[in-house]
C-alpha cells in the first residue's frame, strides 16, 4: 500500500500558507483547505499525483479560522465522495459560517474580504464529521488520529499519522517560514485573536513532542524535523506573550493602546531574537511579518482585556 503526502503552497503569498495531500493507497485526504481561492490549487496537486476529486476521503481542518478553513465548503463542492474532519466547537461554525463571515468582513470590509478569501460555501451537516480528543480515522489501511490542542484556538486540533511519523500542526507549533531560515532556526508563536491560553498553549507544544513524530507539518509553512527545537523556540515566545499579557491587563490602558505597546514590544523582541540568531532582517522579512504581528498583538490584547474584565 502506497503511503506519501505531498505539500500545497496555497500561495497568498509564496511560502506563507500550506495544504497537504495525504496520499494512501486508493484513498485520498487534504489537511487543511485555505480559501477557496486556493481550491483550484489543491485540485491541481490531485490530479499532478493521477488522482481524481472522487478519490478524496477526507477533508481535513485543525480549527476555524479562515486561512486554514474558508475553502473547506467550496473544496467538498469539488469531491463528491469525501467527509469533512473537524474540532466539534470548528464544525458548527463551518456548518454555518455566518459568524466567520460577519466577523471578517468586519475587520476587511466586503471588497477586502472578497479579495482574500472568496466564497465561504456552508456544508451540509451530513458530510461533516466531528472528532472528539483522540478519535481516529482510517486512510488506505493506515489510522490517525486527532488531539485536542487549545492554547492558540479553542476550536484547534492536530492530526497524528504514525504510519508517516508525522504531526500535522495547524498553528499549535508556531511559523516557520523558510524565508526566514537563512542559517539557524527562526521559530515564531501566532497569538492572533481571539483565544490565546499561555498555559493550554505550553500544554499543545507538550502534546506534539510527545507522540514522538519525526517531521511536523505546519500550515505557515512547510515540513520541519528539528522538533525540540522549533518547541523550545516557540514555547519562549508564548512565556513573552503571557509576560506582556500580564503587563497590559494590569496596565490601565485602552485595548487600542495596549495593542500598540505590545506590536512595538513584538517588533523589538522580534529584531532581537533574529539578531541572536544571525538573522539580518530586511524589508521584505518585516513585510513578510507584518500581519503576524499585528495579529499577535491583537490577540494579546484583547485576552489582557478579557482578564481584566474577569478580575474587575
Amino acid at each position: 500500500m502506497t503511503h506519501a503526502r505531498y505539500t500545497i503552497d496555497c500561495d497568498v503569498l509564496p511560502a506563507f500558507t500550506a495544504a497537504y495531500l495525504r496520499v494512501g493507497g486508493d484513498e485520498c485526504a487534504f489537511i487543511e483547505t485555505h480559501t477557496a481561492l486556493a481550491v483550484p490549487k489543491l485540485l491541481a496537486a490531485l490530479e499532478a499525483r493521477g488522482r481524481r476529486p472522487e478519490d478524496v476521503r477526507w477533508i481535513v481542518v485543525t480549527h476555524a479560522h479562515l486561512d486554514h478553513a474558508a475553502g473547506a465548503g467550496t473544496l467538498l463542492g469539488k469531491c463528491p465522495n469525501a467527509t469533512l474532519l473537524a474540532h466539534p466547537r470548528a464544525a458548527r461554525h463551518l456548518v454555518d459560517p455566518t459568524k466567520l463571515v460577519a466577523s471578517a468582513t468586519k475587520v476587511y470590509g466586503a471588497a477586502r474580504f472578497a479579495e482574500l478569501y472568496g466564497a465561504i460555501d456552508p456544508i451540509p451537516e451530513e458530510r461533516v464529521r466531528a472528532l472528539d480528543d483522540g478519535a481516529t480515522f482510517e486512510l488506505g489501511g493506515a489510522t490517525l488520529s486527532v488531539h485536542h490542542t487549545a492554547g492558540h484556538a479553542k476550536h484547534h486540533f492536530i492530526v497524528f499519522d504514525p504510519t508517516l511519523q508525522t504531526v500535522y500542526t495547524g498553528d499549535t507549533f508556531g511559523l516557520v517560514y523558510p524565508a526566514l531560515q537563512r542559517g539557524a532556526r527562526f521559530a515564531i508563536a501566532t497569538t492572533s485573536p481571539t483565544d490565546f491560553d499561555a498555559a493550554e498553549a505550553r500544554k499543545s507544544i507538550d502534546k506534539v513532542l510527545s507522540l514522538g513524530a519525526k517531521a511536523a507539518c505546519l500550515t505557515h509553512f512547510d515540513e520541519v524535523r528539528d522538533l525540540d527545537e522549533v518547541g523550545a523556540q516557540v514555547r519562549a515566545w508564548v512565556d513573552r506573550s503571557e509576560a506582556w499579557l500580564e503587563r497590559a491587563a494590569s496596565s490601565g490602558e485602552t485595548l487600542e493602546a495596549m495593542t500598540k505597546s505590545i506590536e512595538t514590544s513584538l517588533r523589538e523582541a522580534i529584531a532581537d531574537d533574529a539578531s541572536r540568531r544571525g538573522l539580518a532582517l530586511g524589508e521584505a522579512d518585516w513585510k513578510l511579518l507584518a500581519t503576524d504581528i499585528d495579529l499577535n498583538a491583537q490577540g494579546i490584547a484583547f485576552s489582557a482585556n478579557k482578564k481584566r474584565a474577569l478580575t474587575a
